[in-house]
């Protein structure tokens, strides 16, 4: 399964010099926020596929119109064609601004997610705006990471972490993917395609499970 990644900026090669062709193949699309909501509402137009976000710390523009035709998975689960997506946007609190959060806000957004993730069985992906604690933040109190979502991947062992937040420019020594523990790390900064291996044997039994717990988010 193909899944683009999105994040912090928008890409020129997909709004300025949009073709249709450029979405062929890609089975999901995921933003980690901070994106025009424009943005993500135009290419949603361009394809059948579902269109996944987080808020950023910059996305309170959303409260007032949310990106058409995508689906807010912010402290969410959502399972298609049997991955379990989890959502938990925001950014570490620096200016007491909506979608930003203590570390202790941020594992309690997580302590009340992970009965949605037991219930399903378990994580595949864990979907941020922020990234993990040392792992690809910044020193800066506002790009710091959780260290939150460090015991998230001990303890769950979600394949992938996809985070954004931290702009792939403000340091040429800034990974675009790494790993920790059991978890490949992709900084989704402006866009990456990243190929995840289709969990067939749990696909058709959490398709089902998933139209039943949210009929209007399925696709």
């Amino acid at each position: 399964m193909k899944i683009l990644l999105l994040a912090d900026e928008e890409s020129k090669y997909l709004w300025d010099f949009f073709e249709k062709e450029k979405l062929d193949g890609i089975d999901l699309i995921i933003s980690c926020g901070d994106l025009k909501a424009e943005y993500l509402s135009f290419l949603a137009t361009f394809t059948t596929v579902p269109v996944l976000y987080v808020h950023g710390n910059h996305d309170v523009h959303y409260d007032r119109k949310a990106p058409d035709g995508c689906v807010c998975i912010d402290d969410e689960v959502f399972v298609y064609k049997g991955l379990r997506i989890a959502g938990l946007g925001g950014s570490m609190c620096y200016s007491m601004r909506k979608y930003q959060y203590t570390e202790h806000q941020m594992y309690q957004r997580w302590s009340r997610l992970k009965w949605k993730v037991r219930i399903r069985g378990g994580l595949d992906i864990l979907v941020a705006h922020a990234p993990a604690k040392d792992l690809g933040d910044g020193e800066d109190l506002p790009h710091q990471g959780f260290r939150c979502f460090r015991w998230v991947m001990k303890h769950y062992k979600p394949e992938y972490f996809f985070h954004g937040h931290v702009h792939m420019n403000y340091n040429r020594n800034q990974p675009r993917i790494s790993k920790y523990l059991d978890t490949t790390i992709i900084n989704a900064y402006e866009r990456y395609i990243v190929e995840v291996p289709e969990p067939e044997k749990k696909r058709k039994f959490w398709e089902r499970m998933n139209k039943r717990l949210y009929p209007k988010d399925y696709y």
